[in-house]
């Protein structure tokens, strides 16, 4: 008798040309069982429309909700990692540097620490690095680029040297790849190439790979 009027009640629900996922909703009774049921009451082509062009509107205002939702978390993330990181210490500062060089760095040319990334960020981050924690004068610094047959040469030179504000004479002349530059993947967009930054003095790069070596050995 129950699945009698439940069936009476689909029907009466389907007869406002209620789709199966409303009337899902307000019986709690699975689709294949209203298949069953009202597979002699199809809807309109106009109410189908209607419902689907509906969803869309549905489905757009979630993926927007959901979007506005994330970008709020992340911007809270955001400012509560700079509140409770920055600014960084010297000593912060210099051991963020060496544990970024152990990953990122040259470690085999014994008189000389050298980094090479596509992200300009993490070069100018070495180049403060440098200049700051290492204390290696910024004129002595030294700059290479491997490019793409299709760059303008010209232009990522003088976005390199803007960017990092080292002036081009003291860039190597650049590397230039003999493909395009669509055939390969920049992560993040960056799009300049890859940048190489070199400082060379054995004694500091001894000191680095010592360091580098102390804290291998610390584990």
């Amino acid at each position: 008798m129950a699945r009698f009027k439940e069936r009476e009640r689909a029907l009466a629900l389907r007869q406002k040309e209620m789709s199966y996922s409303q009337i899902k909703e307000i019986l709690h009774i699975s689709k294949s069982t209203l298949s069953t049921w009202l597979k002699n009451y199809p809807l309109s082509e106009e109410r189908i429309k209607l419902l689907r062009d509906n969803n869309q509107r549905r489905i757009e205002r979630c993926r927007e909700t959901k979007k506005r939702k994330k970008e709020e978390r992340l911007d809270n993330f955001y400012k509560e990692q700079k509140k409770s990181n920055l600014p960084l210490s010297n000593r912060e500062l210099y051991l963020a540097g060496l544990f970024l060089y152990w990953g990122e760095g040259a470690k085999t040319r014994i008189a000389e620490l050298s980094v090479s990334n596509t992200d300009p960020v993490v070069i100018k981050f070495f180049l403060l690095w440098f200049t700051d924690s290492l204390s290696f004068p910024k004129q002595k610094i030294r700059i290479g680029l491997h490019l793409y047959a299709d760059m303008n040469i010209e232009e990522e030179i003088k976005f390199w040297s803007d960017f990092l504000t080292i002036p081009t004479t003291q860039f190597y002349k650049p590397y230039v790849k003999n493909v395009d530059s669509n055939s390969i993947t920049h992560k993040g967009g960056f799009g300049h190439g890859t940048c190489n930054i070199r400082v060379l003095d054995a004694r500091l790069s001894e000191r680095i790979l010592m360091g580098l070596k102390a804290i291998r050995d610390s584990f």
